[in-house]
């Protein structure tokens, strides 16, 4: 798999930009700030539909513009399928496959599928439960496209679920006494009972993913950092307990998850309406990465941090490329972040993939088996806040 074309307009520092690209290793060098990430983060955000560093879509669009556009040409085994984004400043984002336009954005999951390092990797480790829950979510929007529809699903109840615990919170506390508080706990049943079906369905998801990642995050993270304790992953749900009862703790079955997000629902509602929040469900989940007997966040030093982070991606390469095609391999701007083992495992990845996008500073020289791979090279550049791009000498 590889991107043939790019094409954007008014995306951050681009009003427009044409590539032609190629399979092999494509280099974009630049100083700091001058748009070189900003290529990158757009493939990125057509294989996943969100960026990777920022949370929401507003910083994306270029300044004074209404809207931002990236069109991309994927080619997947001698196929070829252009996709459009058009990303709104106001209003839903849209979405194209070649001349058809789709219902969803979401319908555009697993056209490309990409991987991407990079010096925000560090906060999969050190960083908030939310961190893993996207890297999980991403993964596995990817892998089953309809899992990506069940999160945007689970989401939007969430949110109206929300709302009504705060904005009903007295006639809640009534509870039946008045026909207010009725109405309002009817409403939180059926809020309850989509919360429940979205979030088992979202929760066997991730917990398949983490089966098919387990062993390879554990032998990723010992290539890369043999001399350490071992890795190991779990998960950790607010519904733990309640499984455990209804079916013990290696359950994967959707229905046996609804039934005992149900139950905790229940059990925990007077507690929900007190604070005006859901507390239970997948968006209050975490993804466990522990060292030896203890848990890598709090206790593992910045090289064990950057070899987990490392090892998180290898294994979702690893489990894209066994799905299939090899997916796009992009490097923003990690070299200059790791020692030369934790290059040299980076750079076996690199030289296997079908195409490597990679950012770079002017200056940093790449790893010198893998600058002989480069089949291009782009030098970016920055005049007035716009950026431009010129392919070099190769």
């Amino acid at each position: 798999m590889y991107v043939a074309e790019l094409d954007l307009r008014d995306f951050r520092s681009w009003p427009e930009l044409h590539l032609e690209l190629e399979p092999g290793v494509t280099v974009f060098a630049g100083r700091n700030g001058h748009g070189k990430t900003n290529i990158v983060e757009a493939v990125h955000y057509t294989s996943v539909l969100g960026s990777h560093r920022v949370s929401g879509d507003g910083p994306l669009i270029r300044a004074s513009a209404r809207n931002a556009r990236i069109s991309a040409t994927t080619v997947n085994e001698g196929r070829a399928l252009t996709t459009h984004l058009l990303i709104n400043a106001q209003g839903a984002n849209q979405a194209q496959i070649n001349r058809t336009r789709l219902k969803s954005p979401r319908e555009l999951l697993g056209v490309l599928r990409t991987v991407m390092f990079s010096p925000e990797d560090l906060r999969l480790v050190n960083g908030e439960p939310s961190e893993r829950r996207r890297f999980l979510d991403d993964l596995a929007a990817l892998r089953t496209p309809r899992l990506g529809g069940v999160r945007a699903d689970y989401e939007k109840v969430l949110r109206q679920r929300n709302a009504l615990l705060r904005t009903s919170s007295m006639a809640l506390r009534r509870g039946y006494a008045d026909e207010a508080g009725a109405s309002a706990l009817t409403t939180l049943d059926v809020w309850d009972a989509q919360l429940a079906g979205y979030g088992a369905q979202l929760i066997a998801g991730r917990l398949a993913l983490i089966d098919a990642l387990a062993d390879r995050i554990t032998e990723s993270y010992a290539v890369v950092a043999p001399e350490s304790r071992p890795a190991s992953v779990h998960a950790k749900t607010t519904l733990d307990a309640a499984v455990r009862e209804l079916g013990g703790e290696s359950v994967r079955d959707p229905a046996i998850f609804e039934a005992a997000m149900l139950t905790e629902l229940g059990r925990r509602r007077r507690e929900e309406i007190d604070r005006g929040t859901t507390l239970v469900g997948p968006h209050r989940d975490d993804l466990v990465l522990m060292l030896g007997e203890t848990p890598a966040k709090g206790y593992a030093s910045h090289g064990e941090t950057w070899s987990y982070a490392l090892a998180l991606h290898l294994a979702e390469y690893a489990l894209l490329a066994d799905d299939g095609s090899d997916p796009v391999l992009i490097l923003d701007d990690v070299f200059a972040e790791l020692d030369a083992k934790r290059r040299e495992r980076l750079v076996g990845v690199a030289e296997a993939a079908e195409q490597v996008l990679i950012t770079a500073a002017v200056g940093d020289d790449l790893p010198g088996n893998l600058d002989d791979a480069v089949s291009a090279r782009y030098a970016v550049t920055m005049e007035d806040g716009v950026s431009s791009v010129e392919r070099s000498g190769d």
